[in-house]
Protein backbone atom coordinates (compact mmCIF):
# COMPACT_ATOMS: atom_id res chain seq x y z
CA UNK A 1 0.00 0.00 0.00
CA UNK A 2 0.99 3.43 -0.89
CA UNK A 3 1.24 6.03 1.97
CA UNK A 4 0.83 9.45 0.73
CA UNK A 5 1.32 12.93 2.24
CA UNK A 6 3.29 16.01 2.81
CA UNK A 7 5.52 18.13 4.88
CA UNK A 8 2.85 20.04 7.21
CA UNK A 9 3.09 22.86 9.60
CA UNK A 10 3.42 21.79 13.44
CA UNK A 11 2.74 25.68 14.75
CA UNK A 12 1.60 25.76 18.27
CA UNK A 13 2.42 22.45 18.53
CA UNK A 14 3.98 19.20 17.30
CA UNK A 15 0.12 17.93 18.33
CA UNK A 16 -1.25 19.93 15.13
CA UNK A 17 0.62 18.00 12.42
CA UNK A 18 -1.44 14.93 12.43
CA UNK A 19 -4.72 16.96 12.18
CA UNK A 20 -3.36 19.04 9.51
CA UNK A 21 -1.91 16.16 7.25
CA UNK A 22 -5.53 14.35 7.96
CA UNK A 23 -7.23 17.88 6.45
CA UNK A 24 -5.51 17.73 3.22
CA UNK A 25 -6.26 13.84 2.76
CA UNK A 26 -2.72 12.62 3.33
CA UNK A 27 -2.21 9.34 4.61
CA UNK A 28 1.33 9.60 5.61
CA UNK A 29 3.18 13.31 7.20
CA UNK A 30 6.45 14.87 7.74
CA UNK A 31 6.86 17.31 10.51
CA UNK A 32 9.45 19.38 12.42
CA UNK A 33 9.25 18.18 15.76
CA UNK A 34 11.29 21.73 17.20
CA UNK A 35 11.53 25.26 15.13
CA UNK A 36 14.23 23.88 12.32
CA UNK A 37 15.56 27.72 12.29
CA UNK A 38 16.78 27.72 15.76
CA UNK A 39 19.35 25.18 17.69
CA UNK A 40 17.61 25.06 20.69
CA UNK A 41 13.81 24.60 21.46
CA UNK A 42 12.03 24.52 24.43
CA UNK A 43 12.00 20.57 25.43
CA UNK A 44 8.65 18.64 24.32
CA UNK A 45 5.90 18.88 26.89
CA UNK A 46 3.79 15.71 28.39
CA UNK A 47 0.38 17.15 27.13
CA UNK A 48 1.86 18.02 23.49
CA UNK A 49 3.61 14.30 23.46
CA UNK A 50 0.53 12.72 24.51
CA UNK A 51 -2.06 14.97 22.14
CA UNK A 52 0.05 13.83 19.37
CA UNK A 53 0.02 10.33 19.88
CA UNK A 54 -3.89 10.55 20.56
CA UNK A 55 -4.31 12.61 17.16
CA UNK A 56 -2.15 9.54 15.11
CA UNK A 57 -4.34 7.34 16.74
CA UNK A 58 -7.28 9.24 15.89
CA UNK A 59 -6.59 9.32 12.18
CA UNK A 60 -4.90 6.08 11.91
CA UNK A 61 -0.85 7.32 11.09
CA UNK A 62 1.66 4.95 12.32
CA UNK A 63 5.49 5.10 12.73
CA UNK A 64 5.76 3.75 9.50
CA UNK A 65 4.03 6.17 7.89
CA UNK A 66 5.70 9.34 9.60
CA UNK A 67 8.65 11.27 8.26
CA UNK A 68 10.06 13.78 11.21
CA UNK A 69 12.70 15.72 9.50
CA UNK A 70 15.57 17.79 11.54
CA UNK A 71 17.09 21.16 11.66
CA UNK A 72 18.20 22.43 8.17
CA UNK A 73 20.68 24.12 10.67
CA UNK A 74 22.75 20.77 11.85
CA UNK A 75 25.50 19.72 9.71
CA UNK A 76 26.60 16.22 10.91
CA UNK A 77 30.07 16.45 8.62
CA UNK A 78 31.45 19.76 9.55
CA UNK A 79 34.60 20.03 9.95
CA UNK A 80 35.02 22.62 12.54
CA UNK A 81 35.12 20.84 16.03
CA UNK A 82 33.45 22.96 18.05
CA UNK A 83 30.57 23.80 15.09
CA UNK A 84 30.20 19.57 14.33
CA UNK A 85 29.76 19.32 18.33
CA UNK A 86 26.95 21.76 18.31
CA UNK A 87 25.65 19.65 15.25
CA UNK A 88 25.84 16.15 16.82
CA UNK A 89 24.19 17.96 20.30
CA UNK A 90 21.47 19.09 17.65
CA UNK A 91 20.54 15.55 16.16
CA UNK A 92 20.63 13.97 19.51
CA UNK A 93 18.23 16.05 20.75
CA UNK A 94 16.20 15.56 17.63
CA UNK A 95 16.59 12.08 17.85
CA UNK A 96 15.50 12.24 21.44
CA UNK A 97 12.09 14.16 20.37
CA UNK A 98 10.95 11.32 18.02
CA UNK A 99 11.67 8.61 20.75
CA UNK A 100 9.81 10.64 22.97
CA UNK A 101 7.00 10.78 20.39
CA UNK A 102 7.09 7.23 19.28
CA UNK A 103 8.40 7.79 16.21
CA UNK A 104 11.04 5.29 14.56
CA UNK A 105 12.86 7.27 12.09
CA UNK A 106 13.96 10.59 11.91
CA UNK A 107 15.07 12.13 7.91
CA UNK A 108 18.19 14.81 7.92
CA UNK A 109 20.88 16.10 5.06
CA UNK A 110 24.61 14.32 5.28
CA UNK A 111 26.54 17.26 5.44
CA UNK A 112 28.62 19.71 3.98
CA UNK A 113 32.26 19.59 3.81
CA UNK A 114 32.79 23.58 3.77
CA UNK A 115 35.62 22.77 0.96
CA UNK A 116 37.86 22.54 4.61
CA UNK A 117 38.47 18.47 4.19
CA UNK A 118 38.31 15.75 1.42
CA UNK A 119 34.61 14.01 0.69
CA UNK A 120 36.19 11.00 2.23
CA UNK A 121 36.82 12.65 5.51
CA UNK A 122 33.73 14.12 5.47
CA UNK A 123 32.03 11.35 5.16
CA UNK A 124 33.62 9.66 7.99
CA UNK A 125 32.58 12.47 10.15
CA UNK A 126 29.00 12.04 8.99
CA UNK A 127 29.13 8.46 10.03
CA UNK A 128 30.81 9.13 13.04
CA UNK A 129 27.95 11.31 14.16
CA UNK A 130 25.12 8.72 13.47
CA UNK A 131 27.17 6.16 15.48
CA UNK A 132 27.20 8.85 18.43
CA UNK A 133 23.30 9.61 18.09
CA UNK A 134 22.03 6.03 17.51
CA UNK A 135 24.55 5.36 20.68
CA UNK A 136 22.87 7.92 22.57
CA UNK A 137 18.64 6.94 21.61
CA UNK A 138 17.18 3.97 20.68
CA UNK A 139 14.32 2.72 18.41
CA UNK A 140 14.94 5.86 16.09
CA UNK A 141 16.25 4.92 12.58
CA UNK A 142 18.93 7.47 11.36
CA UNK A 143 17.39 8.49 7.13
CA UNK A 144 19.93 9.72 5.15
CA UNK A 145 18.72 12.04 2.23
CA UNK A 146 20.19 11.97 -0.65
CA UNK A 147 20.91 15.53 -1.86
CA UNK A 148 21.09 17.59 -5.07
CA UNK A 149 25.14 18.46 -4.35
CA UNK A 150 24.24 22.30 -4.05
CA UNK A 151 27.66 23.59 -2.89
CA UNK A 152 30.10 21.90 -0.53
CA UNK A 153 26.61 19.08 0.26
CA UNK A 154 27.18 15.29 -0.01
CA UNK A 155 25.02 12.54 -0.13
CA UNK A 156 24.09 13.49 -4.06
CA UNK A 157 25.72 9.94 -5.15
CA UNK A 158 24.21 6.84 -3.95
CA UNK A 159 28.16 5.43 -3.19
CA UNK A 160 27.98 8.71 -1.21
CA UNK A 161 24.82 7.22 0.80
CA UNK A 162 26.45 3.89 0.89
CA UNK A 163 30.17 5.17 2.09
CA UNK A 164 28.08 6.06 5.01
CA UNK A 165 26.22 2.92 5.92
CA UNK A 166 28.80 1.03 5.12
CA UNK A 167 30.23 2.56 8.31
CA UNK A 168 27.16 2.61 10.49
CA UNK A 169 27.94 0.12 13.56
CA UNK A 170 24.12 -1.25 13.69
CA UNK A 171 22.61 -1.65 10.04
CA UNK A 172 19.10 -1.77 11.51
CA UNK A 173 18.97 1.34 12.31
CA UNK A 174 20.19 3.47 9.47
CA UNK A 175 18.17 4.18 6.59
CA UNK A 176 17.69 6.14 3.39
CA UNK A 177 15.29 9.03 1.88
CA UNK A 178 15.59 9.55 -1.54
CA UNK A 179 14.38 12.86 -2.92
CA UNK A 180 13.12 13.23 -7.01
CA UNK A 181 13.99 16.58 -7.23
CA UNK A 182 17.52 15.99 -5.82
CA UNK A 183 17.95 13.06 -7.65
CA UNK A 184 17.08 14.46 -11.08
CA UNK A 185 19.21 17.31 -10.31
CA UNK A 186 22.56 15.71 -8.98
CA UNK A 187 22.37 13.65 -12.57
CA UNK A 188 19.95 10.32 -11.81
CA UNK A 189 16.92 10.51 -14.74
CA UNK A 190 13.87 9.48 -13.87
CA UNK A 191 11.72 10.61 -16.97
CA UNK A 192 11.38 7.59 -19.09
CA UNK A 193 10.39 3.61 -18.00
CA UNK A 194 13.89 2.94 -19.35
CA UNK A 195 15.85 5.66 -17.37
CA UNK A 196 13.65 5.58 -14.38
CA UNK A 197 14.58 1.22 -14.36
CA UNK A 198 18.26 2.31 -14.86
CA UNK A 199 18.49 4.72 -11.57
CA UNK A 200 16.65 2.70 -9.39
CA UNK A 201 18.50 -0.67 -10.22
CA UNK A 202 21.65 0.86 -9.55
CA UNK A 203 20.20 2.45 -6.30
CA UNK A 204 19.44 -1.38 -5.69
CA UNK A 205 22.78 -2.35 -6.60
CA UNK A 206 25.04 0.27 -4.35
CA UNK A 207 22.60 1.05 -1.25
CA UNK A 208 19.60 -1.38 -1.39
CA UNK A 209 16.33 -1.09 -0.95
CA UNK A 210 15.93 -2.68 2.50
CA UNK A 211 17.22 0.97 3.68
CA UNK A 212 14.73 2.50 1.66
CA UNK A 213 12.24 4.68 4.68
CA UNK A 214 10.99 7.29 2.66
CA UNK A 215 10.63 9.33 -0.07
CA UNK A 216 10.04 13.00 -0.77
CA UNK A 217 8.14 13.26 -3.98
CA UNK A 218 8.80 16.67 -5.86
CA UNK A 219 9.09 17.89 -9.57
CA UNK A 220 12.03 20.62 -10.05
CA UNK A 221 12.43 23.76 -11.64
CA UNK A 222 15.94 22.68 -12.95
CA UNK A 223 17.39 20.52 -15.15
CA UNK A 224 19.18 16.91 -14.86
CA UNK A 225 22.40 17.02 -13.38
CA UNK A 226 22.27 21.16 -12.46
CA UNK A 227 23.25 20.07 -8.70
CA UNK A 228 20.64 22.98 -7.68
CA UNK A 229 18.07 22.41 -5.41
CA UNK A 230 14.59 24.05 -6.47
CA UNK A 231 11.17 22.06 -5.83
CA UNK A 232 8.26 22.59 -8.67
CA UNK A 233 4.80 21.22 -7.82
CA UNK A 234 4.15 17.84 -9.38
CA UNK A 235 3.95 17.71 -13.13
CA UNK A 236 5.14 21.21 -13.62
CA UNK A 237 8.80 20.60 -13.75
CA UNK A 238 11.31 18.98 -15.49
CA UNK A 239 10.11 15.70 -14.14
CA UNK A 240 6.65 15.70 -15.58
CA UNK A 241 3.80 13.76 -14.65
CA UNK A 242 5.23 9.76 -15.79
CA UNK A 243 7.98 9.87 -12.88
CA UNK A 244 5.44 10.07 -10.49
CA UNK A 245 3.05 7.68 -12.18
CA UNK A 246 5.68 5.18 -12.19
CA UNK A 247 6.72 5.72 -8.27
CA UNK A 248 2.85 5.09 -7.38
CA UNK A 249 3.01 1.59 -9.33
CA UNK A 250 5.89 0.43 -8.44
CA UNK A 251 5.43 -2.15 -5.32
CA UNK A 252 9.38 -1.19 -4.62
CA UNK A 253 7.65 2.02 -3.06
CA UNK A 254 4.80 0.32 -0.82
CA UNK A 255 4.75 0.83 2.98
CA UNK A 256 6.88 3.68 3.60
CA UNK A 257 6.40 7.64 3.71
CA UNK A 258 5.56 9.10 0.06
CA UNK A 259 6.29 13.07 1.16
CA UNK A 260 5.45 16.04 -0.99
CA UNK A 261 7.83 18.94 0.15
CA UNK A 262 6.60 20.56 -3.05
CA UNK A 263 6.00 24.80 -2.85
CA UNK A 264 2.53 25.48 -3.38
CA UNK A 265 0.63 24.61 0.05
CA UNK A 266 -2.50 25.10 -1.65
CA UNK A 267 -2.14 22.22 -4.02
CA UNK A 268 -0.94 19.17 -1.54
CA UNK A 269 -4.90 18.42 -1.34
CA UNK A 270 -5.33 18.00 -5.47
CA UNK A 271 -1.42 16.74 -5.56
CA UNK A 272 -2.24 14.06 -2.89
CA UNK A 273 -5.34 13.46 -4.97
CA UNK A 274 -3.59 13.23 -8.51
CA UNK A 275 -1.19 10.68 -6.78
CA UNK A 276 -3.36 8.34 -4.90
CA UNK A 277 -5.25 8.20 -8.76
CA UNK A 278 -2.71 6.57 -10.23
Amino acid sequence: MKYIGAHVSAAGGVENAPANAHAIGATAFALFTKNQRQWVAPPLTAKSIELFKKRCAEFGYTPSTILPHDSYLINLGNPDTEALQKSREAFIDEMKRCEQLGLDRLNFHPGSHLGKVSEEQCLELIAESINIALKESSGVIAVIENTSGQGSNLGFKFEHLKQIIDRVTDKSRVGVCIDTCHAYTAGYDLRTEEAFANTFNNFDRIVGFKYLKGMHLNDTKKGLGSRVDRHESIGAGELGIDTFRMIMTDPRFDEIPLILETPDESRWKEEIKLLKSF
